[in-house]
């Protein structure tokens, strides 16, 4: 149910692929909370998705623009200036590709060549679009910057690969620019650690359905759904928190302050060999020798 949340502000989403997409969810309901939105990703995303269909029902306008090229960003923000007439309110950064997962290769055996594509991509794309838009003076005081990371920057997670050394550097990228933008112009930045997600990305992680239970069995509430997600990121962009900057949320059921629960527990439990199983029974011998 709406409640006009976000009536009256603007805001540029980079992004939404197709209806699996957490950004896609995040426009939907910014409109829905009284939002003007400007949406954004590759030429070739878009040729691949169905962003038109979602610009159409939000009413506005699709910028082609490679988050990593600065000079597609400035056009970007430039466009979205012109068609706001004038600054804007929030950004969302969903953006994060690795073409050594999407190539198999493990961690101990990267491509350094893909490895640089996948910071820049998933990273640095953040810093160059908060630079871009800060230079051109794009956000209104007061504006919220959010970008979408995972629990793999701060613990290991297999099959995860490189982007867990991208969403670490992009949790620091929001730390470091909050200070500066914060203290210019009371811009808020900060990162949204979500639950494992099936979106068009999310599945090529090996093991995901895996992890997705995992993750389901370990969090208290569940794992968040997309929807879930663009709830909160909106209470982000809201004047609600205005004084929540340079954070990284964690946003996934509880999950990132559990150790072990039951329900994970009884599964592993299941999972164990009969000969594991009867060791752990009796690890110094049968008949306490």
């Amino acid at each position: 149910m709406a409640s006009n949340l976000l009536k009256g502000k603007k805001g540029l989403i980079f992004g939404a692929l197709n209806e699996q997409s957490i950004a896609w969810k995040v426009a939907e309901r910014a409109v829905e909370e009284g939002a003007r939105i400007v949406l954004t990703n590759t030429a070739v995303s878009i040729r691949m998705g169905t962003i038109g269909e979602l610009a159409e029902k939000c009413d506005t306008i699709v910028v082609p623009a490679d988050a990593t090229s600065v000079a597609d960003l400035e056009n970007l923000v430039d466009r979205t200036m012109e068609h706001f007439g004038g600054r804007f309110d929030f950004m969302l950064h969903s953006i994060g590709m690795s073409p050594n997962v999407r190539k198999g290769r493990t961690y101990d055996d990267l491509d350094y060549d893909y490895l640089a594509k996948t910071l820049d991509i998933s990273a640095v794309s953040f810093h160059k679009a908060i630079q871009v838009v800060r230079k051109k003076d794009a956000l209104n005081d007061w504006g919220s910057i959010v970008a979408l990371s995972y629990i793999a920057a701060q613990r290991t997670l297999y099959g995860y690969n490189d982007m867990a050394d991208a969403k670490a550097l992009l949790e620091s990228i929001a730390r470091s620019f909050g200070y500066i933008y914060g203290r210019e112009k009371h811009v808020r930045i900060n990162t949204v650690s979500q639950s494992p997600t099936p979106t068009t990305a999310g599945k090529g992680v090996l093991g995901m359905g895996d992890l997705m239970e995992f993750a389901e069995n370990m969090s208290p509430l569940g794992n968040a759904s997309a929807e879930d997600c663009a709830n909160y990121v909106l209470t982000l962009f809201s004047d609600f928190t205005r004084k929540v900057t340079m954070q990284n949320l964690y946003h996934d059921g509880g999950f990132s302050s559990m150790g072990m629960s039951r329900r994970a527990m009884h599964t592993y439990e299941k999972g164990l060999r009969f000969e594991d199983v009867h060791q752990n029974q009796y690890p110094f011998g049968k008949g306490g020798e």
